[in-house]
């Protein structure tokens, strides 16, 4: 696993999880009894990725954009921070994105910078300054979660509030004890973010960044008439502005990445999306005059697959995993997926079963499997790139458990074109699966013909299981890993309980039987 993918979160006090510790990995499952704290943990994930990436304007680029960076940069902090060596700033900024790129081959430059200090020192101070990106991140997971504020979300509501912690090892020096941390508190009505940025942790950005920034900033210079002075203090807080977003960028990574949450009960959204959005936009003319009437609260993970939805055709289709849906179709669904819009632009979504000779069948004509399985087929067809993060509740529902390893399978081989997926699952043979495809990592790939899934092993640095088990103390589900363990032949999930409770059962059902049989036979 990339060392630059090493984020660790810790969550407490937050809904149902009374702690929780894990790594974001570019497979991650979410597994443990109903009511626990996965969906909870899952759509703060989101929350986190919608507030430390974006959509719209690059993937370098934070969600905390750059006029509301140089607003907090004017009005919290002192003017030294600028005054303090600007022309050596600007000096070196030109020399270095100008003459010394102009002047090198571009397929030998490293794949990061490293700042210089009398720059990094003045990066971490912006780092560490307190700006209204506490505001915005409550927003943003209040939002994604439908409530009106988060301190509804908070488990317990004393006075330690609830805490979300990121921590990032300083990845100069992995044997350092030193780390990046993050840390959000969620108190009252508000919130509270703190940064740690090790003093002699160094900073750095990637060579396409750096292009990015100075592209950027110069042509926001051009058509700018100002005196001397104040170009050079415009010079500087752009460069200072451009060089924050980055470099936390890269300390959040892989939080930055676009994601994409695919709610549960796709089946019921599918057949009634069109119900739900048409009823919003035949309201949207009387908004005005219905100040009385509310309308009703959607979540944000749910109002943003609702949006994907109606947007999906007028996306490209991306190659990388375009095949790959068309063989979910051809091995689980045995049909094809298909949109067309109506008269007024809506997006209406049909199934064709294989060798069907009649009119495509409407979703709600349809099996729930092929409902609950059209999302996956459609965002890896349409929207999910490389690098993007897919996150599913239960893919498996409605599945056989035969199709559930399928979709196992195809899930793995998404991870496999680089896309980034994350699972909630109540399904023994999703993890039975997963196990086999790690395990399958330790044979030579000369050694795998005939097996099934041989093209998709993983290994096991690759996936990371973690287990939401309800506790009395303290009060509220406690998080941990379990890890492939080949001795168990799997994850120790406590589905294994359930199987031996059943088998109890009978046994005890069948000795009782017999006895009665004994006793009317005497």
């Amino acid at each position: 696993m990339n060392e630059q993918e090493n984020l660790k979160l810790s969550v407490t006090n937050f809904g149902p999880i009374a702690k929780a510790e894990i790594d974001l990995r570019p497979l991650t499952v979410f597994v443990g009894p109903s009511n626990t704290g996965k969906s909870y943990l899952a759509i703060l994930i989101y929350a986190l990725h919608k507030f430390f990436g974006v959509h719209s304007v690059g993937p370098w680029i934070g969600y905390r954009h750059w006029n509301r960076t140089l607003a907090n940069i004017d009005e919290r902090l002192p003017d030294q921070i600028f005054l303090d060596r600007k022309e050596d700033l600007v000096n070196w900024f030109e020399t270095f994105f100008l003459q010394e790129r102009e002047e090198r081959d571009g397929s030998s430059l490293e794949s990061y910078i490293e700042l210089p200090e009398f720059v990094a020192s003045k990066v971490r101070t912006l780092l560490r300054t307190p700006t209204r990106s506490s505001n915005m991140l409550d927003h943003e997971i209040a939002r994604e979660f439908g409530v009106e504020d988060t301190n509804s979300l908070i488990r317990n509501r004393t006075n330690t509030g609830a805490r979300v912690f990121l921590q990032r090892p300083d990845y100069s020096d992995p044997a350092s004890d030193q780390s990046f941390e993050y840390a959000l508190t969620i108190k009252g009505l508000k919130a509270e973010v703190l940064t740690t940025i090790p003093e002699t942790a160094p900073l750095r950005l990637a060579e396409d960044q750096a292009n990015a920034i100075y592209r950027s900033i110069r042509m926001r210079s051009i058509g700018r008439p100002r005196g001397e002075d104040e170009d050079l203090q415009y010079s500087v807080r752009s460069i200072l502005g451009r060089l924050t977003e980055v470099v936390e960028s890269d300390i959040v990574n892989p939080l930055t990445r676009a994601a994409y949450y695919l709610p549960a009960d796709r089946t019921g959204i599918m057949h009634a999306h069109r119900v739900v959005v048409g009823s919003i936009i035949a309201q949207a003319p009387r908004a005005g005059l219905q100040h009385d009437t509310p309308l009703p609260r959607l979540s944000g993970v749910l109002a943003d697959f609702l949006e994907q939805l109606i947007g999906l055709d007028d996306r490209p289709k991306r190659q990388l995993n375009f095949e790959l849906a068309a063989h979910i179709e051809k091995v689980i669904l045995e049909g094809e997926v298909s949109m067309e819009r109506s008269d007024v632009g809506y997006p209406e979504f049909f199934y064709r079963p294989l060798g069907w000779k009649h009119d495509d069948l409407r979703l709600t004509n349809t099996s729930s499997m092929v409902s609950e399985l059209t999302p996956i087929v459609l965002y890896l067809r349409h929207v999910v790139r490389p690098g993007e993060v897919l996150i599913i509740e239960e893919p498996e529902s409605h599945l056989h458990p035969k199709m559930q390893v399928e979709l196992t399978r195809h899930l793995v081989a998404a991870v496999k074109t680089g896309v980034r997926v994350m699972i909630t699952t109540h399904s023994e043979w999703v993890l039975d699966e997963l196990a086999n495809l790690i395990y399958l990592s330790e044979l030579p790939e000369s050694k795998r013909n005939g097996i099934a899934g041989a093209d998709q092993a993983l290994e096991p640095n690759q996936v990371g299981a973690w287990l939401f088990e309800p506790k009395s103390r303290p009060k509220g589900s406690v998080v941990k890993e379990i890890k492939f363990d080949a001795d168990y032949a799997g994850f120790r999930s406590g589905f294994d309980a359930v199987a031996i409770g059943t088998h109890n059962s009978y046994a005890e059902i069948s000795d009782r039987l017999e006895e009665l049989h004994h006793d009317d036979l005497s």
